[in-house]
């Protein structure tokens, strides 16, 4: 169940030339790295920045760089990303270790960082994966919950973390710059995900405090030890961490969060293990958090349709670039059924007042 590798995407390739000349200059103990010795494959399960696994004689590193046809934007800004988990490191040591950043767009054709290979198991949903017993599950589940509170615990400002972003007015821009992002991205109407930006508008709460906050915790963005799968080794992409509002990171989170009496629209969605054997629910989830942290977290329907909303805008831009010919993953071909999937689970939370039992 260890996390590999696969070939590299058509398309998405390195010029081996130019990376091992630069990993010679920057990378310590890679000094003597030359072109044929370099193996480059790809973790081709993400759906934003691409990732790559890059050999040499033995040694290891992981390669992040944006993929091809994006617009400059925090989410794709993987010379942020390499600062943030520089700085974020001594703090919240589950992050790997960086190494090296190339701000040239003439080496690789764009930005790029190089960190340490945190070795472990992912847990995605694919099809054939092995699902863990249900009490592993729980454990897992509970310590979901766990690190999501502690990374909102962090005391930023002694972690030297204070220009990550402005958590003043986070809430207001986070659901007016989704809005926005969804009319830029749009490819068709979709009713449902205009009423749900209509109603996060007017149900927007204040702002509920400031910590750093992850904006993609999820199953799959954790590395988890393959002795103890309750266990974290290390957080994953954190292209869009900032400082905000952490209630609106859980909503993130409960966004990827499926019952299993949710939709058969939404199960068949994959978008995680959540509801295998086990694991909490997300009314349990909320509680744990609300336990833990001891913030006020109320009913959570507003975060949880933001959620649910935010995951649609970025399906929908995803599948924007598949449609303009910027990608040809063909993972991305069916994503406006999913945007669709997770408006209709919106509207339905919305309609019934409550983020439960909407089977």
């Amino acid at each position: 169940m260890i996390d590999e590798p696969r070939a590299v995407r058509r398309g998405e390739e390195l010029d081996p030339a130019p990376l091992a000349a630069f990993l010679a200059r920057a990378a310590p103990g890679w000094e003597d790295v030359r072109p044929e010795m370099l193996d480059v494959a790809q973790f081709g399960s993400g759906f934003s920045n691409l990732t790559y696994l890059v050999r040499a004689g033995g040694r290891e590193l992981v390669l992040r760089r944006p993929p091809r046809g994006v617009k400059a934007g925090s989410a794709h800004d993987v010379l942020r990303e390499h600062r943030l988990l520089t700085a974020l490191r001594p703090a919240f040591g589950r992050v790997p270790r960086t190494v090296a950043a190339c701000d040239d767009p003439a080496v690789l054709g764009a930005p790029f960082y190089v960190m340490e290979r945190v070795t472990g198991v992912i847990l995605r949903g694919a099809p054939g994966e092995p699902v863990p017993e249900a009490a592993t599950m729980r454990g897992l589940a509970e310590r979901f919950v766990d690190e999501l509170a502690a990374l909102h615990a962090l005391d930023w400002r002694a972690a030297g973390l204070g220009e990550l972003g402005r958590p003043e007015g986070y809430v207001a821009r986070q659901v007016d710059g989704w809005s926005r992002r969804w009319l830029a991205a749009r490819t068709g109407d979709v009713p449902s995900i205009e009423r749900a930006a209509a109603w996060l508008a007017a149900q927007r709460p204040p702002d509920g405090g400031a910590s750093v906050i992850h904006n993609d915790f999820k199953y799959d963005n954790l590395v988890l030890d393959p002795a103890d799968l309750t266990r974290v080794v290390a957080v994953l992409d954190w292209e869009m961490a900032t400082l905000g509002d952490p209630l609106m990171d859980l909503g993130t989170s409960l966004g990827y969060w499926v019952d299993p009496d949710d939709p058969p629209a939404l199960r068949a969605l994959r978008l995680g293990l959540t509801a295998a054997p086990g694991n909490l629910t997300r009314a349990e989830l909320v509680a744990r958090y609300a336990s833990i942290s001891r913030r006020d977290v109320g009913d959570a329907l507003f975060h949880y349709v933001f959620g649910l909303f935010k995951l649609a805008v970025v399906a929908q831009q995803i599948f924007a670039r598949y449609v303009q010919g910027h990608t040809r993953d063909p993972r991305f071909a069916a994503l406006d059924g999913a945007v669709r999937a997770l408006g209709g689970l919106a509207e339905r939370a919305i309609t019934l007042g409550r983020i439960d039992r909407l089977g």
